[in-house]
């Protein structure tokens, strides 16, 4: 081989998806290929031309014009154009010309077709919608199990269970010979009632000197904690870690069927966020807590280095913030005493949505009840607000920049004028109300009386729900965020200071598909505050299209998978993660779906915008 097909030779080999060819179809590929120059303005293919080739830029940049004149994309090295006139029986649909000196690599189109029949992730790039290319490589393994395995696949053996009425001592010989941990209760029609564990007979029993002869309802937990047997491994997990438990119940219409421990919860795990959330359980101080959390980037490295979707990352960071608020409401509490009248402690934004990453800082509020007097009770819920929100801080949830915490005075208030913060924002959506409903209309209660948290969330939703007024500004302020497409070489960069040249795949690309969700959810009324489960339901009520769904949802998975990429190699640096990335730092076939990605977002919000904005232009 004469050294310029070497040269093609290393080229293409080192282009997504040729890298995904055998040796010997590369090598098949490079007597092929035609070499061809285009001089700059000259024009490589007029709509209606036949095209009998796909043409990949060695160098120079090509532009693709639609017939109505509109720029489409730019072409950069490495990159093909004709693709869709191949994928279109070999007619141009576009306008394709160069606008620098370019040279060209030509594959003749019966290669094209032979490798995309016999290559599936070959045909998978080349797909002719970008949702399509995006579902060939989203993160769809979930090595955790989190959020593709159902708790019921953990059951090992039948529930060993006894009346209310069995001794305390047959119960602890029960347990003995079955060599089990912990026992189920259930009454005549076999419905579960109450749970004793080994802990329960040492705290309970032998410590308190109890008589063993009583019935075991005088020491077991009634009513138990239990999950159902549909649900996921991470609501298992969450209820676990939450409420620092060990053995949790898994039934179906109240009968149980066994119980998940956290020892099997650990098994399905490449690290244990469960014994994380216990440790962080068991810490006394903000600083204790803080040595905990300072795993979390270890953790996100871990995770992501054995193949972990980026939905199970969010899931498995966010029951750490879960459990470190829990816990350090907890330690206020017992500082200055029990609250003078209930309250609800509420998660916003990306931990109400179970979306945190690697950086994160804290966004939350509290709901109290009507009983509350300002001159009585102010004092106590301000003190108990201020202090978790700085311990937070200290242990490495940063303070919200924008103040939208509950140590903040207007975001600590009693249910009724919630109630009128949400029916002024739906009712009068201006410039600061919609900014704020990016974070409070995601909202998920912590701690406390949930009640609280329940009857505010159904009346946002009867109000929010098809409200267009409402929802045509909230679209429109959601496209503030737009793609980064359609400048230099397809990107759009940040130009000037700290991250120049660099993209942000928060705010252009994740945030987007999360504000999208937002309204749809909300024009429906449903109840779901994580973005996956936002886009589900949307699709599931006929508000957007399955395709359009799986579209988004597959473009969220992939930006969420490069963003945790790129903090993790941070993490490996010593580095503190951020969402900047520079284009060089990512792979070819990662800058190529990025692109698929982000244009799924600009379509996407191009189908809002005729949905929702109506006559506002």
């Amino acid at each position: 081989m004469n050294v310029e097909l070497l040269e093609i030779r290393d080229f293409i080999a080192a282009r997504h998806p040729f890298d995904l060819l055998p040796e010997a179809e590369i090598t098949t590929l490079v007597q092929a290929i035609s070499v061809h120059y285009l001089r700059r303005d000259a024009v490589l293919m007029e709509p209606g031309e036949k095209v009998d080739a796909l043409s990949l830029v060695r160098s120079g940049a090509l532009e693709t014009v639609s017939p109505e004149g509109h720029l489409l994309a730019r072409l950069g090295e490495g990159e093909a154009g004709g693709i869709r006139a191949l994928l279109r029986g070999g007619r141009a649909v576009n306008r394709i010309v160069a606008i620098e000196d370019s040279l060209l690599y030509q594959l003749p189109a019966e290669h094209f077709h032979r490798l995309s029949e016999a290559y599936p992730s070959f045909a998978y790039f080349f797909a002719p919608h970008a949702g399509d290319r995006l579902r060939g490589v989203r993160g769809g393994t979930d090595t955790l199990g989190l959020t593709t395995r159902r708790v019921a696949e953990l059951i090992g053996r039948e529930p060993v269970t006894v009346t209310p009425e069995t001794s305390v001592r047959e119960a602890a010989a029960i347990m003995s010979d079955a060599r089990i941990s912990c026992l189920l209760v259930v009454d005549q029609a076999q419905v579960l009632t109450g749970i004793v564990t080994d802990r329960d007979l040492r705290s309970r029993v032998v410590a308190a000197g109890l008589d063993i002869t009583l019935p075991v309802s005088t020491i077991m937990t009634s009513p138990p904690l239990s999950v159902d047997a549909s649900g996921w491994l991470f609501e298992a997990m969450l209820m676990m870690s939450r409420h620092n438990i060990h053995h949790l119940p898994v039934v179906r219409d109240g009968k149980p069927l066994g119980v998940v421990t956290t020892t099997d919860l650990v098994r399905t795990q490449t690290r244990s966020v469960v014994f994380l959330a216990s440790d962080v359980h068991r810490r006394t101080t903000a600083e204790g807590i803080r040595e905990t959390i300072a795993h979390i980037p270890d953790l996100v490295y871990e995770l992501v280095e054995a193949g972990a979707s980026a939905r199970s990352v969010g899931n498995a960071i966010t029951a750490l913030a879960d459990a470190a608020t829990q816990r350090i409401i907890q330690l206020a509490e017992a500082d200055l005493g029990p609250a003078p009248v209930p309250y609800c402690w509420i998660a916003c934004g990306s931990q109400a949505r179970f979306e945190q990453t690697a950086r994160s800082d804290q966004d939350n509020c509290l709901v109290i009840s009507d009983e509350y007097r300002a001159e009585e009770h102010g004092t106590w819920f301000k003190e108990f607000a201020t202090r978790v929100c700085k311990d937070l801080d200290t242990a490495g949830y940063v303070l919200c920049p924008g103040d939208m915490m509950a140590m903040t005075d207007q975001w600590r208030q009693p249910l009724s004028e919630w109630k009128r913060y949400f029916r002024r924002w739906i009712g009068q959506p201006e410039p600061k109300a919609l900014m704020l409903s990016s974070v409070f209309f995601d909202m998920r209660p912590i701690s406390g009386d949930s009640m609280l948290f329940e009857e505010l969330r159904a009346e946002v939703l009867e109000r929010a729900a098809g409200a267009r007024i409402f929802l045509a500004h909230l679209t429109s302020n959601a496209l503030s965020h737009q793609p980064p497409l359609g400048f230099f070489r397809n990107f759009v960069l940040i130009s000037g200071g700290e991250h120049d040249k660099t993209l942000d795949l928060k705010h252009s690309g994740i945030v987007p598909i999360v504000d999208l969700a937002r309204i749809y959810a909300l024009d429906i009324g449903h109840a779901a505050v994580n973005t996956y489960e936002r886009l589900e339901a949307a699709r599931e009520a006929g508000k957007i299209s399955k395709q359009g769904a799986d579209d988004l949802i597959d473009a969220l998975e992939f930006l969420g998978l490069v963003r945790l990429r790129h903090q993790a190699r941070q993490i490996r640096k010593g580095a503190r993660a951020d969402n900047y990335v520079l284009p060089s730092e990512l792979s070819g076939f990662e800058r190529s779906h990025l692109k698929d990605a982000f244009a799924v977002v600009k379509s996407m919000q191009g189908a809002a915008t005729t949905s929702y904005r109506g006559g506002m232009g």
